[in-house]
């Protein structure tokens, strides 16, 4: 169960990310709603706090959340890498093969309707492709069976804003999907 799933990540030592961690970040939200958004990695903000995306950058993703009628409670949260990488650097392929198996089993207890990978190294590393973002964006694509689309991380709107446009584009597509009305 997820329970018994966080407790072996808070213990995980698979990488050396293990060494510089405050804290793990397993994941939060409502592992039974359907709609889980993935990450890259924790940042400073989340190592210190164990929670994902409460930096600026989450503070974005919640608006983007209420703008397509969710809460942060409604919905679950999670990145491929469990450790905060130095500098916010990408992940390291290494650290990618040792954390990603705690996210697979994450999504295989929940078994959500559909995936919004946030950012290229989380779409990248799900979808197992070189593919651009902007190649992957304004489809649906498929992680072991369940629908996913892929859009901008939160922190790339913040950084450079004519992204916002087509990311509430993928957010209505991502909400048409969870109501059905998706392909």
């Amino acid at each position: 169960d997820m329970k018994s799933l966080a407790g072996k990540v808070s213990e995980c030592r698979r990488c050396s990310l293990s060494k510089s961690r405050t804290n793990t970040v397993f994941g939060a939200g409502d592992p039974r709603s359907g709609v889980v958004f993935v990450g890259e990695a924790p940042g400073r903000e989340e190592d210190l706090s164990g929670l994902p995306f409460v930096g600026r950058a989450g503070k974005l993703l919640d608006k983007i959340l209420d703008a397509i009628d969710f809460s942060r409670e409604e919905v679950y949260i999670a990145n491929i890498l469990k450790c905060r990488p130095p500098d916010n650097r990408d992940p390291r392929e290494d650290e990618v093969a040792a954390c990603e198996p705690f996210l697979q089993k994450q999504l295989e207890l929940m078994q959500p309707e559909v995936i919004c990978a946030l950012g290229r190294v989380a779409a990248q590393t799900l979808l197992r492709t070189r593919s651009s973002l902007s190649r992957m964006r304004g489809k649906i694509h498929y992680y072991n069976g369940v629908k996913l689309i892929a859009t901008y991380h939160p922190a790339a709107l913040l950084r450079n804003p004519h992204f916002k446009r087509p990311a509430w584009e993928d957010m209505k597509l991502l909400r048409a999907i969870y109501d059905g009305s998706g392909d």
